[in-house]
């Protein structure tokens, strides 16, 4: 009895040890030259006057000051993309409808323009110039160069992140589940929290996450509708710059040590939501349509 021989599979593009350590060294390399180097630069200026001295940059007014703008523009942001990214993603995969199309394209924008330009776009909508800058002056409201157009512009740049990950998601787990709860009689906000939400909470904090470290290291948008402002409309990356110009090198460093450190926190958060199967790294189980019906009887 002879055994059937299976052909060999084919080798790889680059299986060769040769050309796959090659590809490897490049890729760390240039990674660290691009990433690494960078880093280390910022944490070795900040602290190159001693640990002192960085606590005194970061005490100043001014300085403190952009932090707590900062916060301020993430904890106000962040929570409103967050609503509209899950009402974005409910519609677009619950529901056909005339320009449903149209509403995937209006959210994918904030990626296709620059910062600067959207920032612009702002100042000919709510400058005194521009479309509703009369009004609002009339009225006494002030939008551009005030903490509403920080967080506006802010919101502009990052309302693509929460929906982004909800949708494909929501796209793969059907309806079944949400039409099952309501035929038995759960109604709408009930069926959202105890069948949707489940299934969706690593993908919806995956985009919170990434959405708060682009807030928070946002310049482009807002430095263009805050005015900087020292010490009122600066936000950190504003500072960071201002700083920078005035030739106050650790200084600067020592506040860009704040964002690096952010970004390291994001870097973790993301990988740990990536283990979880947030992100295009894996997606979540679906919850069995039996248990999402037991929660909504007992």
């Amino acid at each position: 009895m002879t055994m059937t021989q299976h052909p060999a599979k084919p080798p790889r593009v680059g299986d060769t040890p040769a050309i796959r350590w090659t590809l490897i060294a490049f890729v760390v390399f240039f990674g660290s030259l691009l990433v690494l180097a960078p880093l280390l630069v910022i944490f070795t200026q900040a602290f190159a006057l001693g640990i002192g001295h960085f606590a005194e940059t970061i005490a100043l007014p001014d300085t403190r000051h952009a932090i707590f703008l900062t916060v301020l523009t993430a904890l106000i942001a962040v929570p409103l993309n967050t609503i509209f990214g899950i009402a974005a993603a409910w519609a677009i995969t619950k529901f056909e409808f005339w320009g449903r199309r149209f509403l995937l394209i209006v959210i994918e924008i904030p990626f296709s323009i620059s910062p600067v330009v959207a920032g612009v776009a702002y100042l000919f909508v709510y400058g005194l110039q521009g479309l509703f800058g009369p009004a609002l002056q009339s009225a006494e409201i002030q939008i551009l160069f005030a903490l509403p157009g920080i967080v506006l512009a802010s919101m502009f740049v990052t309302a693509p992140f929460v929906a982004r990950e909800l949708i494909p998601l929501m796209q793969a787990q059907g309806r079944d589940l949400e039409e099952a709860a309501t035929s038995l009689g759960a109604s709408g906000w009930r069926t959202f929290l105890t069948v949707t939400l489940p299934n969706i909470r690593w993908a919806l904090l995956y985009g919170v996450v990434l959405c708060n470290a682009r807030v928070m290291g946002e310049f482009g948008a807002v430095s263009v509708v805050s005015g900087k402002i020292r010490g009122q409309t600066n936000t950190l990356p504003l500072h960071i710059e201002l700083l920078y110009h005035d030739y106050n090198t650790v200084g600067a460093f020592a506040a860009a040590s704040i964002l690096a450190v952010l970004a390291l926190v994001t870097i973790v958060a993301k990988l740990a939501l990536e283990r979880r199967g947030a992100g295009r790294a894996g997606r979540p189980a679906l919850a069995s349509p039996t248990v999402a019906m037991q929660e909504k009887t007992s």
